[in-house]
């Protein structure tokens, strides 16, 4: 369903024993979880989180058939990771060893989901990871062109923003903008001939941005590295493996300060990439960046 990124990295980074909690922050169909419930049993305990119902759903019974045959605890919960410190105080939880959170999205919402986060399909404009709430439909037809130009360039570092931007504001006055191929159309009109023969899709950045804002990642990401010291316990380990250089950059400067405040020790100086071999493998590894910490 998603093949996990960096699965030799992190585990060997989570530093692993029997009897210790993790929680997979991002369950994304469990493919770094199968993996830490090995290393952990008997009597460990997993927690396991995600946005996505239907992820939640399609990964539970197999992880929890998974920890009852390694004889260790398994409890997959639809949520935000940004509330962990919340779900861990309501379900008497206590801290962790170690959390991970993997913020890559998986590749079932390309490949299964029909919300529209590939450009190459044509799909409904929705990018939600929830089944409920605004959806990218909604934005970009009720949203100013400002607005709508900010969170392009702002999460999508995209160079032709404001032409997108204009465009997009333009074509919704003569037809609403439904599905991913309206957008796709739209941003081939405006950007130069020579930017659709580069080496990413002239829809990536845009597409990207569009996410990242709908499903508030950054915002999601800050609140949880502010609560680090209320969700993993003194001794215990923050893996994050990031794909976006504002998601990484965030990462590196929370880190930075909390081991200016002696809250934590950083262990990666640089961050983890993956192989070659793991890129040739996968090819959507390729951004991949993790960072680790130890709690002080």
């Amino acid at each position: 369903m998603h093949e996990p990124v960096l699965l030799k990295e992190t585990i060997e980074n989570l530093n692993l024993k029997p009897g210790k909690f993790i929680i997979d922050g991002t369950i994304n169909g469990g493919g770094h979880s199968k993996e830490i419930l090995k290393k952990i049993s008997p009597n460990g305990m997993l927690l396991g989180i995600d946005l996505d119902q239907e992820i939640v759903d399609l990964t539970r019974k197999e992880l929890e058939n998974h920890g009852r045959l390694l004889k260790s605890k398994v409890i997959i919960m639809n949520g935000n990771y940004a509330d962990l410190s919340q779900i861990l105080e309501k379900e008497n939880l206590g801290l962790a060893d170690g959390l991970l959170l993997d913020l890559g999205f998986s590749s079932w919402h390309i490949d299964n989901s029909n919300r529209g986060f590939s450009f190459l399909k044509d799909e409904p404009l929705i990018m939600s990871y929830k089944n409920s709430g605004k959806t990218v439909k909604d934005f970009l037809n009720q949203a100013s062109l400002d607005e709508i130009y900010q969170v392009i360039k702002k999460y999508g570092e995209e160079r032709y923003a404001f032409r997108i931007a204009k465009r997009i504001t333009e074509q919704r006055k003569i037809k609403t903008i439904k599905t991913t191929k309206d957008l796709v159309n739209i941003i081939n009109q405006v950007v130069p001939k020579f930017y659709k023969y580069q080496k990413l899709h002239p829809a990536t950045k845009t597409f990207q941005a569009l996410r990242i804002y709908i499903n508030n990642e950054l915002e999601n990401l800050k609140n949880v590295l502010e609560d680090l010291k209320k969700i993993v316990k003194k001794g215990g380990r923050v893996l994050i493996i990031s794909f976006h250089s504002l998601e990484d950059r965030l990462v590196k400067n929370y880190f930075k300060k909390m081991e200016e405040d002696n809250e934590i020790k950083i262990l990666t100086k640089k961050p983890i990439t993956p192989t070659q071999n793991e890129i040739l493998n996968n090819p959507k590894s390729r951004s991949a960046k993790l960072r680790v910490g130890l709690i002080l």
